[in-house]
């Protein structure tokens, strides 16, 4: 199972390439892969119904109790057929379906391949939480295919639509599986079914009722029933094939799946019955009435589509043998004609290019092939004898008769049989409308031009419809895949062997039965319906308008939108005082009331300077002072200078406290946080001229202090308020037992708690994104010319200065120091314009970037038993590439990383991300390190830890982060600069003298860079 999940998704992460080699024939290739699993299937029965149920575990979070665990039983099974063989046929059909020319085939045929695997594992999955993850894997990913049509604002409104409302039942759906596992002690499904007895009636009954009916609410907008039913029909503006395969045979079938899933051990919880039962009969009956009043074919399988899932769920929920053996049957004959239906659709649509019974006419004439599968398809989503659907209407109708005998359930049995028998006899009229409007001769309607089908292009529908028939005369193999789970819900055991047959049995003839008779009545009224359906129009246009679910989920999206307009209006004013005011207010008076509230005392042994060591002082004073300073700048440079030095005082704090690796770190980072505020602050003015002044200033001085005194009294009552031995005092033996390091702190970073470090590096290159797209428009800016296609001297070249003057004189000087290297080592830097260059930071450079570059790289290796790791090494290789871009300007930094910042990015993650898989490829666990002990020659003992290349991942990505600063907030404005006009009369009355940026001192050696 793991394998044919790892298989479709490796399979769809390269389709893109694929498609680009082969175009839409590359559907073909992409149809192999669940092909092939529907095979290995099919040699899985031997297994699965011997004994009872396949399962592989892999374990995943062992200290959250988390594993990859999969499950395949008769339910599993049977579901997997569906998702697999349906989505192969699909894969087959959109090699016809689409065009060449069409756009993001290769997208596009990637997500449907990766749905079919995230429904595999959705059905297989045995973990309530992986469970979830699949769940929300096919949430996103029908966002995308319903949206395919990107540039039609109907398909990005039905997405956007779809995946509000399913997301949102998911997020409900989320708490309760919290709270089911929480109360099971466990999340594995298959455990959590056998303690349901128990689980219901016990003392945390409340706890799991609740648990249950939040579950439902996922399941219900999932499955598209009332109130949500009104997602699905919208979601009709995807293409042909995924309305066929996530709207027909997968995706809404997995609201249907859980409540199946469940049903065995939960139907007696106190909501259950009214809400599966209730809902899936309003269900049923809504999308009957709406679908006959529909003129598109394709919304006429949707609404259809609609009704029966709300039939389906509320069979499943009936929680009787009889009823979980025909909802399976009806859920395999829902699949096979529904999918045929929505296939056909596609086929009209392509070969004639319209929808509309208005305009259809003929259609039977000119395909007629096509008109025969349809034909099945249609009349066995009706109920006709020798179909699939016959067969399993039969079985459902036969469970409702039982069901409405039985005691015990009031008047809940007799409703749901007539709503059943309503709802049949919609689903006739509808299911001939949908004949007669597609492909019926229409009177005064003029005959539709209709192209030929190819063969190709019919087989996949054609291939449904035979299943179809095949199902319904010969029954016995899904009667045989159905039973284990039907005898589940036999009373006093849950053994399928002792229980087998108790639910009875799919046949095509169970003789002269009161639900044939139920059929008979159907078949009549439905056949009046459809022949006096120029009344039930009109019955229909004279009832007044319901209300519409769909209109309210827009009025509730509009009322949110407004209340957003409002509140935004009212708090986001656009005045930096007043947000930080907000929230440095909300930040002490929280904790402030906290404090007070609880009344507890201060901790003994308060002391707040180290006798031990009395430069504290000095540190802290440094810091108030840097702090003072900044509050009273009036220049931002020096007010970043400032805070900066706060900074450094409080890496002095940490070295003093014995913390050489967080002084290290607290320095590196202050220092490249400095040369970006430096560089982003070339486009600000370089004064500070709107200051709060009178009462306001008054105000922010209190908020100011109040905020600090409250922190610092949080901090001192936190680290009295423990009262559990403290982790960390473990982290040293861990360190140096299993992750193999002296180093606490890196040993932590990387091993320890390696997944926050990896979601730590995954933020650090989505800012480095969010950096980079607010500066350029397109691209990360790596398509920078070479320093060679740049002719030498003529980057930031300055105009009209008199050679007689004394700035004339200094630049006579540069030119000829700039004339005097003729292969410098800094080749980009010959590319800057002689009064731009500056001997300074040249010689500086020459000197040190190569021992930077060799410091971060000791650094790196040398972290795990000594101050230092990835994050250190790579922010040191970072300023060693600031130094080489101040410099040599932004053609310099071109040549020293000619790797662009976003491959640096994606390598690092790469690296990160198959550190921590391989190990369970190995057998291990995600992130599991390994000690490698070696000799080598003139090197001697090795002692290697793999967890030195997820820290190698780590450096990459800060290196990475820091080039894409340096681009966007460096170079991009340099080029920004040299890009502007120059005045017609610089400051001194020189004509041309090029303008000086805002914000640079006007002794600013080169573009503008203090």
């Amino acid at each position: 199972m793991i394998t044919v999940l790892a298989v479709h998704f490796a399979v769809a992460a390269v389709a893109p390439f694929v498609f680009r080699k082969f175009g839409r024939n590359s559907f073909y290739a992409l149809a192999a892969v669940p092909a092939g699993s529907f095979i290995w299937l099919l040699f899985q029965h031997a297994a699965v119904y011997g004994t009872g149920a396949l399962a592989e575990t892999v374990p995943w979070i062992p200290s959250l109790g988390i594993e990859f665990a999969f499950r395949m039983d008769a339910l599993a099974w049977v579901m997997s057929l569906l998702v697999l063989g349906v989505g192969a046929l699909v894969l087959v059909y959109c090699a016809r379906y689409f065009k060449d020319k069409d756009s993001y085939l290769g997208g596009f045929g990637a997500q449907l391949l990766a749905f079919a695997g995230a429904m595999f594992g959705l059905v297989t999955a045995d973990d309530l939480l992986m469970m979830f993850i699949f769940w929300e894997l096919t949430t996103v990913l029908s966002y995308l295919l319903i949206g395919y049509a990107r540039t039609r604002l109907a398909a990005r409104r039905s997405a956007l639509q779809a995946l509000m409302v399913t997301t949102a039942g998911g997020l409900a759906m989320l708490v309760g599986l919290i709270m089911l596992g929480a109360s099971a002690g466990t999340y594995r499904i298959s455990a959590i079914l056998e303690q349901a007895p128990g689980l219901v009636s016990g003392p945390a009954a409340g706890a799991v009722g609740a648990a249950v009916v939040l579950i439902l609410i996922g399941a219900v907008t999932k499955s598209a029933l009332v109130p949500f039913h009104f997602w699905l029909p919208g979601a009709m503006a995807a293409p042909t094939p995924v309305s066929a395969y996530l709207h027909a045979a997968a995706m809404v079938k997995a609201g249907v799946y859980i409540v199946a899933r469940l049903a065995p051990g939960f139907t007696d919880t106190a909501y259950w019955l009214p809400m599966v039962l209730g809902l899936g009969l309003a269900t049923m009956l809504v999308g009957g009435y709406r679908a006959l009043r529909q003129t598109d074919i394709k919304l006429i399988l949707a609404y259809g589509t609609v009704s029966q899932l709300g039939f389906i769920t509320m069979v499943v929920g009936l929680g009787k043998p009889d009823a979980a053996l025909a909802v399976l049957a009806m859920l395999l004959a829902h699949g096979l004609f529904k999918a045929t239906l929505f296939l056909v659709v596609g086929i009209i649509d392509h070969q004639s290019g319209t929808r509309d019974i208005r305009k259809l006419s003929g259609v039977f004439r000119s395909a007629l092939a096509l008109g025969i599968v349809a034909g099945v398809g249609a009349a066995s989503m009706a109920g006709i004898p020798l179909l699939g659907g016959f067969v399993a209407k039969e079985s459902v109708l036969e469970a409702l008769v039982h069901f409405a005998a039985a005691p015990g359930y009031g008047p809940w049995g007799a409703v749901a049989l007539a709503g059943v028998v309503l709802g049949s006899v919609l689903t006739f009229a509808y299911s001939a409308r949908f004949m007669w409007g597609a492909f019926a001769v229409k009177p005064g309607v003029e005959r539709t031009p209709f192209k030929a089908i190819r063969p190709s292009f019919l087989a996949a529908p054609a291939v449904l419809s035979v299943l179809t028939i095949a199902y319904g005369l010969w029954p016995a193999p899904v009667d045989a895949w159905i039973q284990p789970y039907a005898a589940l819900f036999t009373e006093g055991t849950h053994d399928a062997a002792t229980a087998e047959g108790a639910a009875g049995h799919l046949a095509l003839w169970h003789g002269l039965t009161p639900a044939l008779g139920l059929t008979a009545i159907t078949f009549a009224a439905g056949a009046a319906m459809f022949y006096g359906r120029a009344v039930v129009d009109r019955i229909q246009s004279a009832v007044p308008p319901w209300f519409d679910a769909d209109r309210g989920y827009q009025l509730t999206i509009g009322a949110l939108d407004d209340a957003a307009v409002w509140i935004t209006g009212r708090t986001q004013r656009g005045s930096l005082y007043f947000y930080l005011a907000v929230i440095l207010s909300v930040a002490f008076v929280l904790p402030l009331s906290a404090l007070i509230a609880a009344n507890k005392p201060l901790p003994e042994g308060l002391y707040f300077v180290d006798p031990n060591s009395p430069l504290q002082l000095v540190a802290g004073a440094g810091i108030v002072i840097g702090a003072l300073a900044a509050v009273r700048a009036n220049k931002r440079f020096l007010a970043v200078l400032m805070v900066s030095v706060t900074g450094y005082g409080i890496a002095l704090m940490f070295a003093l406290q014995g913390a050489p690796d967080l002084a290290l770190t607290q320095m590196l980072v202050e220092t490249i946080i400095l040369v970006a505020f430096v560089l982003a602050m070339r486009s600000l003015p370089a004064e500070l001229r709107d200051r709060t002044r009178g009462k306001y200033r008054v105000v922010r001085v209190i908020i100011g202090l109040s905020f600090g005194a409250t922190m610092i009294f949080a901090a001192i009552h936190a680290m009295g308020a423990r009262i559990a031995t403290p982790v960390s005092l473990e982290f040293p033996k861990l360190a140096y037992e299993g992750g193999g390091g002296l180093n606490v702190v890196n040993v932590t970073l990387v091993d320890i708690r390696a997944w926050d470090t990896f979601g730590e590096i995954s933020v650090l290159a989505l800012a480095a994104t969010g950096v980079a797209s607010l500066i350029f428009v397109r691209g990360r800016g790596d398509r920078l010319r070479t320093a060679s296609a740049v002719a030498e001297g003529t980057v930031g070249r300055r105009h009209g200065v008199d050679k007689s003057s004394r700035d004339g004189a200094a630049l006579a000087l540069t030119r000829k120091f700039a004339a005097a290297t003729r292969d410098p080592w800094l080749v980009a830097g010959r590319t800057l314009a002689p009064e731009r260059r500056s001997i300074i930071f040249e010689v500086v450079t020459r000197l040190v970037f190569h021992s930077m570059i060799i410091f971060s790289l000791y650094l790196l290796l040398a972290g795990h038993n000594l101050p230092g790791g990835g994050f250190a090494g790579g922010l040191m290789a970072g300023l060693a590439l600031t130094l080489r871009y101040l410099a040599g300007g932004r053609f310099e930094l071109r040549e020293a990383t000619p790797i662009s910042a976003g491959t640096l990015l994606g390598i690092g993650l790469a690296t990160a991300s198959l550190s921590g898989a391989a190990p369970v490829l190995l057998g291990g666990q995600v992130f599991q390190s390994a000690i490698i002990e070696f000799w080598l020659p003139v090197f001697g003992d090795i002692k290697f830890v793999t967890s030195t290349i997820f820290d190698t991942g780590v450096y990459i990505v800060v290196v990475g982060l820091v080039l894409d600063v340096l681009r966007s907030l460096g170079a991009e404005i340099d080029e920004h600069f040299e890009e502007r006009p120059l005045q017609q009369d610089g400051p001194d009355g020189d004509e041309g003298s090029e303008p000086v940026p805002s914000g640079i001192p006007a002794g600013s050696t080169r573009g503008g860079t203090p």
